[in-house]
């Protein structure tokens, strides 16, 4: 009796990042790279390698954006550089046997400035320019005070200000959604979270924050991670179960120092100049309070830019827009 083959989907294999074709100086490389002491998943994609550089700080805490960023930077290859990468204990930077007892905020600031000095090697540039998303702005911003010399300029693409007010003002959107909807029951769960989030002993859940609009609008980020995940060539399944184990750990860890911090009294200056990219209906870090910590922020030049469009990733919900943006912001820095 002829035995039959059976293959099965979602083994461990090999990752790449397919080549861009067509461009003799292109560069598409994936892989890891030993950094600060661990090794880092770190994608470099352009047209042309000798292209000033956009470092990409992804959320979360946790959050890697790897499996499916190139969806959205199909454009931006064309004039700069991009680099995405797993933070430390993150997708493909989380390792099992290393011990994370000592994760902080500040050593994933210390990984991104010596990051930076890894991109800015093996590129011949100083034509770098740092942009943070989300949780990845906390990392960023702080990077760009430590080190400003190694950036033209920062860039905060839903950038978190004062945590708590934050809270408070997610809280109240998503308590006005409920109530136009007359959903009792997620009016009186979110209600109750009101005391902790003014007494700072709790957050709202985001899972409030996605079932009424304030994550994405003209994206499916959900189903864009999914996706990416389980069929993009830059993960494999290993990667899906390091990416799961060290959201976890990222999460429980970093999320609980962030609720401590207090982003505007730890960076009130940078040398170099700054832009907040925001989604006007983004409801994980919205405008008034990402616009309440632009204001006090001190910097050579700055701008508050908002997307009326977007929520919270309007580099890819309006990935045309934000491309022409920020090749204007370059024209005039590099001057």
């Amino acid at each position: 009796m002829k035995r039959k083959k059976i293959v099965i989907k979602g083994l461990p294999f090999q990752t790449w990042t397919p080549a861009i074709r067509g461009f003799e100086n292109s560069i598409s490389t994936l892989g890891l790279v030993p950094i600060n002491g661990t090794k880092h998943g770190v994608m470099i994609r352009g047209n042309d390698k000798n292209n000033p550089v956009i470092i990409f700080v992804h959320g979360g805490p946790g959050t890697t954006e790897i499996p499916y960023v190139r969806k959205y930077q199909d454009l931006l290859e064309q004039n700069f550089t991009i680099v995405h990468y797993d933070e430390r204990a993150t997708g493909k930077s989380f390792h099992f046997l290393e011990d994370y007892s000592n994760l902080s905020i500040n050593l994933l600031v210390e990984d991104l400035i010596a990051l930076t000095d890894y991109i800015s090697q093996k590129l011949c540039t100083n034509r770098i320019i740092l942009a943070g998303h989300s949780f990845g702005t906390v990392i960023g911003i702080k990077a760009a005070n430590l080190a400003p010399e190694k950036y033209l300029a920062y860039i905060g693409i839903g950038q978190i200000g004062d945590f708590w007010s934050r809270e408070l003002e997610s809280l109240e959107y998503c308590l006005k959604q409920a109530t136009q909807q007359n959903h009792l029951q997620d009016i009186k769960e979110i209600e109750s979270y009101r005391e902790n989030i003014v007494n700072h002993k709790d957050s709202l859940p985001r899972k409030f924050v996605r079932k009424y609009g304030g994550v994405s609008r003209l994206i499916n980020d959900a189903s864009d991670m999914a996706s990416g995940l389980l069929l993009s060539p830059e993960y494999n399944f290993l990667d899906t179960i390091r990416f799961s184990k060290g959201r976890s750990i990222s999460s429980k860890i970093l999320w609980t120092e962030l609720m401590q911090s207090n982003l505007p009294n730890e960076v009130s200056e940078l040398k170099i100049p700054c832009y907040f990219v925001m989604g006007k209906h983004d409801y994980l870090t919205p405008v008034n309070s990402a616009k309440a910590y632009f204001d006090s922020i001190n910097a050579p030049s700055k701008e508050f830019v908002v997307f009326e469009e977007s929520a919270h990733y309007p580099q890819f919900e309006e990935k045309q827009k934000f491309y022409d943006w920020i090749n204007n912001i370059y024209n005039k820095i590099k001057e």
